[in-house]
């Protein structure tokens, strides 16, 4: 079984480029607490995210991203908080690992990316982080390379 940060689409350019930005660029730069690495990726002026907020009802669903720096601001809160908390575990093997992205739907020069994460970070003080819901990322092509133009995130994951 390969190894959960090991790129499931090694002879598919474009969905393997793909999951490199979504997947691989995002938890290491998340890791790292770095909002630059990944600024590239999106298209500010298109940009928002849309909340699930964990419900299957998209009548809760709610903007809470209506600009790319109300989304860089949240990240960047959580990448530090997570940064500060004493785990018991290696934080990137546990983000690999409960992270999945094998669902990639190409049409044209748009994509809806299916992101899920289903998985536990172990605390040191005996506790958990639970990780359980799924993403899906707007995303288009702009001179021949990928960017993110929205999302709905935070929705349930089945």
């Amino acid at each position: 079984m390969p190894s959960p940060d090991t790129n499931p689409f090694p002879h598919d350019p474009e969905r393997h480029d793909l999951w490199e930005m979504l997947v691989r660029r995002d938890i290491e730069a998340f890791l790292a607490a770095d909002w630059e690495a990944i600024a590239g990726d999106f298209l500010a002026d298109r940009f928002f995210g849309l909340s699930g907020m964990k419900s299957a009802n998209p009548d809760e669903w709610r903007m809470v991203f209506p600009r790319l720096e109300d989304y860089r601001d949240r990240w960047l809160a959580q990448a530090r908080l997570s940064a500060e908390t004493a785990y018991a575990e290696p934080r990137g093997e546990a983000l690999y690992r409960a992270t999945s992205l094998t669902e990639i739907e190409i049409s044209g020069e748009r994509v809806v990316a299916h992101k899920k994460f289903d998985g536990t970070i172990r605390k040191a003080d005996g506790s958990a982080d639970v990780i359980n819901w799924q993403t899906l990322y707007l995303c288009t092509r702009v001179e021949g390379a990928w960017k993110i133009i929205g999302f709905v995130g935070y929705l349930p994951n089945p």
